[in-house]
């Protein structure tokens, strides 16, 4: 984690709203109001089950999917209020590394030609220049400079990744999402990629949204976590005082399904039972209501309010109170 910073946000995410069109004209609710900041130089943790609406706000932020409301200040400007002609030129500052390693690379074009074509993006000139800043990438990620002739099925899955990050490098982009990184690659891979995002991030002074479902790997990684469900933001604040006091039920209860490293050790916390409700639709008042332990009549009757409950801490929970 970044020990010096700006504190002056790189990007503002306010009021966030992406609903779909699904089946039959329903209206599926993937994100509802999500705000939060992500400071110059810092990498902001965004964690929840798998259909809490972490890869939307990613897709969104970069456009990838077009927002129903909100806003995205980057640096100064609403990436939300921007035309089609105007995004292009914001591009090389926001890049993506996907999820799936094994798809997320054209399996027709060798190594060289992958990340050429984001060097073309940018209008990188060709011949040596573009050989060198090939062999630099390769460098920077750890792989061989002469493993760019090769193709991508001639890699192992963290291999993979290494050249996915490797693209995203290229054209020197300031903010980086990085859409569970790690999620499809063996445990023991996952650390060594882990390590590489980490020293890419202090090297080069990149800011990034990292997401994952796995609140070990966050409180590794990540200066700051943001907690989503259904759509939702349920809490959000620096790391170490989010893993060290959560006060709300849901980051408690992802607390007790993250692995324990010490065999002695007895969890705190009670696992959730059950399974996330559709977004299509999603309980009243608050969306957590219907798995959470502590829910009473009154969590039906409103969306609860995000209260600022300390330093960078806030959690949306009327009874937050009784989990200090």
């Amino acid at each position: 984690m970044t020990a010096h910073h700006d504190e002056q946000p790189l990007l503002s995410l306010r009021e966030l709203t992406k609903r779909f069109v699904g089946r039959n004209g329903r209206i599926v609710h993937a994100v509802e109001n999500v705000s939060f900041d992500v400071r110059r130089g810092t990498t902001v943790g965004l964690v929840g089950e798998s259909g809490s609406g972490k890869t939307t706000v990613g897709r969104a932020v970069l456009r990838l999917v077009e927002p129903t409301s909100g806003q995205a200040v980057f640096d100064g400007t609403d990436l939300f209020a921007l035309k089609q002609r105007d995004l292009r030129a914001w591009r090389k500052r926001l890049q993506i590394v996907f999820q799936d390693p094994y798809s997320s690379l054209n399996p027709r074009l060798r190594v060289d030609a992958i990340l050429g074509e984001a060097l073309d993006a940018c209008g990188y000139p060709r011949g040596a220049a573009r050989k060198a800043r090939v062999d630099e990438l390769m460098t920077l990620v750890g792989l061989a400079p002469e493993y760019s002739r090769r193709f991508p099925h001639e890699f192992s899955g963290g291999q993979r990744q290494r050249i996915g990050i490797a693209r995203a490098l290229a054209v020197e982009p300031d903010f980086i999402v990085a859409d569970e990184p790690v999620s499809a690659l063996d445990v023991s891979v996952q650390a060594q990629v882990l390590n590489l995002l980490g020293d890419l991030q202090r090297k080069l002074g990149l800011t990034m949204l990292f997401i994952a479902h796995d609140l070990s790997v966050v409180e590794y990684l990540c200066d700051e976590v943001v907690v989503m469900y259904l759509g939702r933001v349920m809490e959000r604040g620096p790391s170490r005082q989010v893993y060290a006091r959560p006060r709300h039920p849901y980051t408690r209860a992802l607390l007790a399904t993250a692995p324990v490293p010490d065999p002695t050790r007895k969890r705190t916390h009670v696992p959730l039972a059950g399974d996330i409700p559709s977004p299509i639709d999603p309980p009243s008042g608050c969306v957590f209501r219907t798995r959470c332990p502590m829910a009473i009549e009154a969590c039906a009757g409103a969306v609860p309010p995000t209260e600022h409950i300390g330093g960078n801490h806030h959690v949306a929970c009327i009874r937050h109170g009784e989990l200090a």
